[in-house]
């Protein structure tokens, strides 16, 4: 954790150096829902090769870049793309993002992903508001020496995932005609997808959408002290007695369709915790 912090150090002060700012908000945008970006008014968009310590996405669909600027006047800093345990980076390399927004000044984190749906009231672009978590990744990025000027050493999870930043979310889709679920999301390793008999023990489990991503940054923004909100966009269905071979054309398709509903509704959520 002593190396840790000299590094959030290093890549905040180079990305300072691009970007003087200090953004309220984080946002990772997951696959296919880098279209967000595109509202952000750009002062910076700095790939994440440059930044000190920042691995490199090597998913094709993730742009692989730290935008920074203003949205609906709010500033703030978001990655097109984020970073998988399944790449072969360590939880703490997929985190290191999230230590860096928190040391730039952001006090709230909103991430999203491409999930697949294991309730069968879900539909392909459906979204999901995620009220809670199932862990099944088999490793923790607080795994270790605990520093203290990250956060504690046994952070809650009572309330990982904001209750009055659902809340808002609920009634901001309701004033934009857009419908939200809310849901249990469960992070699994992949990157094969699941098994029918796997699918059945998630749902059994409580799950309502699964995906490859997002625990582990909501893990450390608690850690860190950050308020969370987070989506799933369903680009797949999970239902075991009708399971087809998922096809990644028509994920990314879904992921689009979805993304677009979260493009108009989160810059509106971000105007009002702003």
């Amino acid at each position: 954790m002593q190396k840790l912090w000299g590094e959030i150090e290093a890549a905040t002060a180079h990305i300072r150096r691009i970007w003087p700012e200090t953004p309220r908000v984080g946002l990772i945008l997951g696959t296919g829902l880098g279209g967000l970006a595109e509202q952000i008014d750009q002062h910076a968009a700095i790939p994440y090769g440059e930044i000190p310590h920042f691995p490199v996405s090597t998913v094709q669909s993730h742009a692989g870049r730290l935008v920074c600027g203003t949205l609906r006047g709010v500033p703030v800093v978001a990655m097109e793309g984020r970073f998988h345990y399944y790449e072969g980076y360590s939880l703490q390399q997929v985190t290191f993002p999230v230590r860096v927004m928190k040391a730039l000044g952001a006090h709230t984190l909103l991430v999203t992903n491409a999930a697949g749906g294991i309730n069968p009231q879900l539909d392909l672009a459906d979204l999901v508001v995620i009220e809670d978590h199932i862990n099944l990744l088999p490793d923790n990025p607080l795994r270790g020496v605990n520093d203290d000027r990250l956060g504690p050493r046994w952070p809650d999870l009572c309330e990982p995932y904001s209750r009055s930043l659902i809340q808002l979310t609920r009634s901001s889709a309701l004033e934009l005609g857009i419908h939200v679920h809310k849901g249990v999301f469960v992070a699994v390793s992949g990157p094969n997808l699941e098994t029918r008999a796997e699918y059945r023990m998630l749902k059994m489990m409580g799950a309502d959408v699964v995906g490859m991503s997002t625990v582990p940054e909501v893990l450390v923004a608690v850690h860190a002290g950050l308020k969370v909100l987070g989506f799933s966009v369903v680009t797949d269905l999970c239902l075991p007695d009708h399971l087809e071979p998922a096809e990644v054309p028509k994920i990314l398709a879904n992921a689009a369709i979805g993304g677009e509903k979260l493009a108009k509704l989160i810059p509106r959520i971000i105007e009002q915790i702003s």
